[in-house]
């Protein structure tokens, strides 16, 4: 991304996130507005169609409100509205991210991305939460993502720092002993 792309990224996000707390909707919007950037940054034809200039804005809205419903906070609504409206569609994934690590950073909290192949227990995050907290020496905030490309295992990755304990990671060092 071009420093000016990043500029404007960070300068949408540090708003919105303004806007959002004083709501008093943070931790919920930023959890949601995660999951929704999961699914856009798995979905190309979805990316598309909410980046698309040639579709009309009041559809690109509609497939917002169908996806995130009416179970999503409407401030996490509101953001993706007010960047889509402002014809940053294309940096939404962007802008979602630095969002997160925003929101994080705000609450003197790393972000941590996990990717597993099964989803995790209350007890199993927590056990995890802490043991990246204590390699990192910061409070974490587990983001995880249940992957089937992950075998077994647990694939993190805090800021630059990547842990890999994936099962496949363990057979490629004993493969290289």
């Amino acid at each position: 991304m071009a420093k000016n792309s990043a500029d404007l990224v960070d300068q949408y996000a540090r708003g919105l996130l303004a806007i959002v707390d004083a709501e008093g909707a943070l931790d919920r919007a930023a959890n949601e507005l995660y999951r929704f950037g999961q699914a856009l940054e798995a979905n190309n034809e979805l990316r598309e169609a909410l980046s698309d200039q040639q579709v009309p804005v009041e559809r690109r809205l509609a497939v917002v409100d169908e996806l995130l419903d009416t179970s999503a906070d409407p401030q996490t609504v509101a953001t993706v509205a007010h960047v889509i409206q402002s014809g940053r569609g294309r940096l939404l994934v962007d802008i979602i991210q630095a969002f997160t690590r925003a929101a994080a950073s705000q609450r003197d909290r790393a972000v941590a991305e996990v990717r597993t192949a099964v989803d995790l227990t209350d007890e199993q995050r927590e056990r995890l939460r802490k043991a990246l907290g204590e390699a990192t020496g910061r409070d974490v905030e587990l983001k995880v993502i249940v992957d089937e490309t992950v075998v077994g295992g647990v694939l993190a990755t805090v800021g630059d720092t990547v842990i890999d304990g994936t099962v496949s990671r363990q057979l490629a060092r004993m493969r290289a002993r």
